[in-house]
């Protein structure tokens, strides 16, 4: 992609500079003044062009900019990144396919030092352990056909939150509070919903399927989900609530309470599923073959907020995956998605994530999303913002 796209499409750079002019023309006048204009332009130009590490120094020196003025177009210009990523997401939705889904994800970007704003020991994605980094928490478009990023967002892990010196000197606003991831990511997922953007399914991952919380908000938003979750969550797949309790002592007796059957791990449920549960599926065509597993779908009631009798979520979905061959399941998934629900549209929604995995990939190496060598809070969400024009253009 970027620069090397241009050539391997046969592309000369004079029709790649007016195609690009032509994407940001609508775009440039949200950044205010004037000059704005320019350098997000130019910035936008050096993430798609610039080979190697797409520094603002390194932008200033090889394409004839003044590194101090893009620096401070970056870290302390007050244009809002908001207003041009709604604008974006509009744009680029007239485009998409149909069959949508908001995929609420996160990006880690080590760190070496502990100036930049958020850095700290906490577990990277992309590294597969706990380094000390920066976490972007994402929400990307995704369809049967592509996928782009709606939004970003920092998470500002509760030392930094609290620590006035240090939310000082990385200029955080100060409407800026702790917040839990899955309350970062439905509050993105709230923002989007005000732009004009069409959702059939909520997607995320184990992180923020877990939460029993972040279900049940996404249920009083009326929206549905296909949320990952690890094997140990407490399902249970008959009706939970027994008989009458005996209940001795003087008195009337008491009828309220009920005995209520212990659940199960969602691991130890899959496990005893019988062989004619489990069907085979191709759930992408790859490059280098079709992409299959075994998978399996029943209802269940899910344990958390069940106690003394008082039920607690409804009834949904709980997918499995079970790859052949494997000694145990791979992924495991609930979703509020109607009953007569076809097993291969629970595939299709809890493996549309496969583009958004591919798309963070590209936005660091080809278009530097995790480049940014700035500490400020501002400075970031900027860079970030301007790092989505580029891949959307590519897109």
């Amino acid at each position: 992609m970027g620069w090397r796209l241009w050539h391997n499409e046969g592309m000369d750079e004079t029709t790649a500079r007016e195609r690009l002019a032509a994407f940001l023309q609508p775009l440039l006048p949200l950044l205010g003044r004037s000059e704005r204009h320019r350098w997000g332009a130019f910035y936008v130009h050096g993430l798609l062009h610039r080979p190697g590490r797409k520094t603002a120094a390194g932008m200033a020196e090889q394409h004839g900019g003044n590194e101090q003025a893009l620096q401070q177009f970056l870290s302390q210009s007050p244009w809002d990144g908001m207003a041009v990523r709604q604008a974006l997401a509009v744009r680029m939705v007239r485009e998409a396919g149909s069959r949508a889904a908001w995929v609420l994800g996160e990006t880690g970007f080590p760190k070496r030092g502990e100036h930049s704003v958020g850095v700290a020991r906490q577990y990277c994605g992309i590294l597969g352990k706990v380094v000390n980094c920066q976490i972007g928490l994402s929400l990307s478009y995704a369809t049967d056909t592509g996928c782009f990023p709606l939004d970003f967002q920092l998470y500002l892990p509760e030392s930094w939150a609290r620590d006035a010196a240090r939310r000082r000197r990385a200029r955080i606003p100060a409407d800026v509070k702790f917040q839990s991831k899955w309350q970062l990511g439905l509050e993105m997922i709230d923002r989007a919903g005000t732009w004009d953007v069409p959702v059939e399914v909520i997607v995320a991952g184990a992180g923020y399927g877990v939460p029993a919380q972040f279900r049940a908000a996404l249920r009083e938003r009326r929206l549905q989900y296909m949320v990952g979750i690890s094997g140990e969550v407490g399902v249970w797949d008959q009706p939970p609530v027994g008989g009458v309790l005996a209940c001795p002592g003087r008195g009337r007796p008491r009828t309220g309470a009920r005995s209520v059957l212990p659940p199960e791990e969602a691991l130890a449920v899959a496990t005893r599923l019988p062989a004619g549960d489990w069907r085979e599926l191709t759930w992408r065509e790859g490059r280098q073959g079709p992409r299959r597993s075994r998978f399996a779908a029943l209802r269940v009631e899910p344990a958390p907020g069940n106690d003394q009798g008082k039920a607690g979520e409804p009834v949904q979905w709980l997918l499995v995956e079970w790859p052949p061959g494997e000694p145990r399941p791979a992924g495991f998934w609930l979703s509020n998605l109607p009953e007569e629900t076809p097993l291969r549209e629970l595939v299709y929604w809890a493996k549309i994530r496969w583009w958004v995995e591919q798309n963070r990939r590209q936005l660091r190496d080809d278009i530097g999303l995790d480049y940014f060598e700035g500490r400020s809070w501002v400075g970031w969400h900027h860079h970030v913002t301007l790092a989505m024009v580029a891949f959307d253009f590519l897109v």
